[in-house]
């Protein structure tokens, strides 16, 4: 039943609503995770808030028998619940699921963190005839490399901080290069792949020399220019080329950094249910309900100070809970908008991901625009394509006939199809991948293609050209 408030809004009053609205908007840009921790904090700070018990049954209204609605219209001013609209949530309790039950974890099954590339590194060093000091030095020499595998700073340097001889160092710097993953403890590119280029043997004698001088030149497409510097036929040089794209040129890559894993949990669930897509949260947050018995004393106290000071927490918690309600509301409604238009991308694949923007979106909801964009940061969808982020669904455009517009991401995905399928001894120029694009209806430049590319990491035409 829709309830009429009277508006009677203090100066005071007034301020408890600008900070509890400041609260509601970060709420909604919140994740699932921050959310949660964002309860825990807020039942802490707050003691008319608890986490009602499983089970226990919920009024569905605020006053309970006995204590009359009195209390809430002469001791609350109702203003809280005008801010988002009239009896938009009458029910001061948060009704979700409980929080799940989380099964007993056995230490054997736990991993405190991932093995990085200094503990494989350092478990082979323990491993090497190394004596004490020099299992320091290593130690020292190993803390000096970046996540890509390559030292950090120059051998001298690093003699010159610990006071011992260079000699020493490049001792030592030796050994670890010996280790696994191949080439590792370089101080270079070019140093990385000849240390790799040392298993292969024997291996054309041209790949040593282009790795040692003509790598700027190979990057550049310059083969016959390499050729005929070195003496060889393309021939050869193709050889050693086919050679050197198999070394790996950060070889401490495949390692992780030791912290933590952490995983992504959707804040939406998409399922397809009889041919229809269902829209659902996985959110298990506790049950939020407001302490009977400080309502009691509100009633009951003569004491100015603590009325207000129930008063003032009392505002506060129904705020809180409201704003829980209606941040799981907007991301719900948006949530079922983007899966309305998107629903060719879930059915098809990329190339029908459509153009969509915040503005439509807000439209077809009834909010501000700047809702969206907070109800969809840093928020996942769970689909039967994938896991995406929610602004991945708004992909920008690009005009084609008709006036139809084409998602920039379908177009990027058409365009990598392209450059995938081309001939090799023939790549397709940018000019000519935007006329192919522009045969198919896709209205766009060469410029703009250019960019596409850029993004996606393709190099350019005279690059992708095989021998």
């Amino acid at each position: 039943m829709t309830m009429n408030f009277e508006l009677k809004i203090t100066q005071a009053t007034r301020m408890v609503m600008t900070q509890e609205l400041r609260q509601s908007i970060a709420l909604l840009q919140y994740s699932a995770q921050e959310l949660l921790d964002c309860i825990q904090e807020e039942l802490a700070a707050n003691p008319l808030l608890e986490v009602a018990e499983e089970g226990e049954e919920l009024p569905d209204r605020l006053e309970k028998e006995g204590e009359g609605p009195e209390i809430l219209e002469e001791e609350l001013d109702d203003d809280s619940f005008l801010a988002f609209g009239e009896d938009a949530y009458p029910s001061p309790y948060l009704y979700t699921e409980p929080r799940y039950e989380r099964n007993p974890a056995y230490v054997e099954n736990c991993l405190s963190r991932e093995k990085n590339l200094y503990d494989y590194l350092s478990l082979q060093l323990k491993l090497s005839a190394a004596d004490e000091c020099q299992q320091l030095v290593g130690e020292y020499l190993i803390g000096n490399l970046d996540a890509n595998g390559y030292l950090q700073g120059e051998p001298r340097e690093h003699a010159r901080h610990l006071g011992i001889p260079l000699a020493t160092v490049h001792e030592l710097l030796a050994l670890i290069q010996t280790f696994d993953p191949p080439g590792v403890g370089a101080c270079s590119l070019e140093e990385c792949l000849l240390l790799q280029l040392r298993q292969f043997s024997p291996h054309p004698p041209a790949a040593e020399k282009i790795i040692s001088g003509f790598l700027p030149e190979i990057a550049q497409g310059k083969y016959r220019l390499v050729a005929r510097k070195l003496g060889i036929s393309l021939e050869e040089l193709h050889e050693a080329l086919a050679l050197i794209r198999r070394l790996n040129p950060k070889p401490g890559a495949c390692f992780g950094d030791g912290t933590d894993v952490s995983y992504i949990v959707p804040d939406i669930i998409v399922e397809k249910i009889d041919g229809q897509y269902v829209v659902s949260s996985p959110e298990r947050l506790p049950r939020l309900v407001v302490n009977p018995f400080y309502r009691g004393i509100l009633r009951q106290s003569g004491d100015e100070k603590v009325r207000r000071f129930i008063k003032r927490n009392l505002e506060g918690a129904l705020w809180f809970i409201k704003s829980i309600e209606h941040r799981k509301k907007v991301i719900h409604d948006v949530a079922v908008e983007i899966v309305r238009v998107q629903e060719p991308f879930l059915e098809k694949g990329l190339h029908y991901l459509k153009p969509l923007t915040l503005k439509a979106v807000a439209a077809a909801v009834g909010v501000h625009e700047s809702t969206v964009s907070r109800a969809t940061a840093n928020k996942y969808m769970q689909t039967p394509r994938g896991l995406y982020p929610l602004k991945f669904f708004f992909p920008g455009s690009v005009g084609g006939e008709a006036g139809k517009l084409y998602a920039s991401s379908g177009i990027k995905q058409r365009l990598r199809e392209l450059i995938e399928t081309e001939d090799a001894a023939n790549p397709l120029s940018d000019h000519q991948l935007a006329a192919r694009l522009r045969e198919e209806g896709i209205k766009i430049s060469r410029r703009t293609v250019a960019k596409y590319r850029e993004e996606l990491q393709l190099p350019a035409s005279f690059m992708r050209r095989s021998l």
